[in-house]
């Protein structure tokens, strides 16, 4: 695997400023290549993010509830930047599980690395900025539809904006980060075979 995959997703994710050749590869160098086997933990709790391309494969993010019961926070496709944002950010160790669902490809940077970027590259901080905002945005949306809306409408979603969820995730994941039970999602989902029908 080269790094022209990490460097077209830079480009294509600054389109408020030029990014130099010279520039891209200054950013690059600080990504290693890195592969997870399916099950493989990118993050664990207790541990501190780094920060993840994934070029390829599928993961998500978890946690443990009061009881103790594994919940499904987040859905990671290919072609997204993986990272558990507080401890990223505030250089704390986390709380949440990363794990790859499949065979996951990517190029990975410490948070040492990523900070050292952000404070000497003003086009990695540019990019950097787009990737934490729609990391908030996606979150915030996620809170707000578990307090807005049903289940149903938020299975719809996930399925209008992440269809490959369904190919990778086992339905007991979907029905936690759906906050609903493994019965109630496949009640949902015999609804919507029907009303496909």
């Amino acid at each position: 695997m080269n790094m022209q995959k990490l460097i077209e997703f830079i480009k294509a994710n600054t389109p408020n400023i030029m990014v130099s050749q010279k520039a891209l590869e200054k950013i690059v160098d600080h990504f290693e290549e890195r592969i997870l086997g399916k099950n493989d933990y990118l993050l664990k709790a207790g541990r501190n993010s780094s920060y993840f391309y994934l070029a390829d494969g599928f993961m998500r993010a978890f946690t443990y509830d009061f009881h103790g019961n594994e919940v499904t926070t987040y859905f990671y496709p290919k072609d997204r930047v993986v990272f558990e944002i507080a401890s990223l950010i505030l250089d704390i160790p986390s709380t949440e599980y990363i794990e790859a669902i499949t065979e996951c490809k990517g190029y990975l940077a410490s948070c040492e690395s990523i900070n050292k970027l952000f404070h000497a590259m003003p086009e990695f901080r540019e990019f950097s900025r787009m990737m934490m905002v729609r990391e908030f945005v996606a979150y915030k949306e996620r809170t707000l539809s578990m307090i807005n809306k049903s289940a149903e409408e938020r299975y719809r979603e996930l399925l209008r904006n992440n269809m490959e969820v369904l190919q990778h995730a086992q339905m007991k994941h979907i029905a936690s980060y759906l906050g609903i039970t493994d019965t109630s999602l496949s009640r949902i989902r015999r609804n919507f075979l029907k009303k496909a029908c």
